[in-house]
């Protein structure tokens, strides 16, 4: 049985936190929940994962 992963990424629409975004979608690593937190500047801005579209939330 292959385990998965709730994860959240804080600063995701940073340099870093797309470029983490990017390399989890790459990965084999199964992902059950993704939450992409940052500042209120960035809520509410739309990125994409495997696929999917999610809203960025605020911290």
């Amino acid at each position: 049985m292959s385990k998965s992963y709730s994860i959240a990424i804080l600063g995701a629409t940073g340099a870093v936190g797309t470029r983490m975004i990017d390399q989890l979608a790459k990965s084999d690593i199964k992902v059950s929940k993704l939450c992409l937190l940052a500042s209120k500047r960035s809520a509410g801005k739309i990125l994409v994962f495997r696929g999917r579209h999610l809203i960025v939330s605020e911290v």
